[in-house]
């Protein structure tokens, strides 16, 4: 009876996290450039042979791969990725991948995440513009232009977040390891005058908050069932 006990407990603490992780889609659903979380299970078996007891791991998270739609907004500091690469900005944790890319220029020129951070080249350095000459032309390699001047280009990092990723920001991903730049990828891209939007699909993150919810009130059931079941057998051979 106490291995049920343990295994109904595992499973909650499992379903709770999932729990949270739906919780945290549902409300990024139309942040852009955000990525939605996902969590996969695997059994922690303990013991051997007919005695082996299967609980459920507290899980490992991940990042949907699934691209957002692409909206188009005509700002000229507004960007989106064409394909799988990613944005890299300069924060206080270090250097950060994202997929919003609703940047700026400051007055002294520098190109600026929504957050106010710097947006970094390919080879890692704060991308610089001439406050004097406007809004920048981007290609679709992200090469940037002011009065048909080359004047830098907006990094393209190749980025795989892993399992347990940490996130920074509202869509912001923490690398564990260093990114690498995209360079000769025909299939990446940039698109001036978009965005991405979530990859949330906002209908069906809630009929799994139902069925995640349906579930964890079924494992408290048998929590309380495998309470009562053991309290019942104490009682009773308490009185003999």
């Amino acid at each position: 009876m106490q291995d049920s006990l343990y295994v109904a407990l595992s499973s909650q603490i499992a379903l709770e996290r999932r729990l949270d992780t739906i919780a945290d889609n549902v409300a990024n659903a139309s942040t852009i450039g955000f990525r939605a979380t996902g969590v996969k299970f695997e059994d922690v078996v303990s013991g051997t042979g007919p005695k082996s007891v299967s609980f459920a791991s507290s899980g490992k998270t991940y990042l949907s791969t699934a691209h957002g739609s692409l909206t188009e907004t005509g700002n000229p500091f507004d960007f989106a990725i064409q394909g799988d690469a990613w944005f890299a900005i300069e924060t206080p944790a270090g250097t950060v991948m994202t997929r919003d890319g609703r940047f700026s220029m400051n007055e002294n020129g520098e190109l600026m995440s929504i957050e106010g951070y710097p947006v970094l080249d390919g080879g890692g350095a704060p991308i610089q513009l001439d406050p004097r000459n406007g809004p920048p032309k981007a290609g679709a390699d992200g090469s940037l232009r002011q009065n048909d001047q080359l004047v830098g280009a907006i990094g393209l990092y190749d980025f795989d977040p892993g399992d347990n990723f940490v996130r920074y920001g509202n869509s912001g991903i923490v690398p564990a390891r260093t990114p690498e730049p995209v360079t000769d990828r025909s299939d990446v891209g940039v698109a001036q005058g978009f965005l991405e939007e979530s990859n949330v699909n906002p209908v069906l993150e809630m009929t799994r908050l139902i069925q995640v919810q349906r579930a964890f009130e079924n494992t408290a059931a048998l929590i309380r069932q495998s309470a009562s079941s053991t309290d019942d057998a104490i009682k009773t051979l308490g009185s003999k």
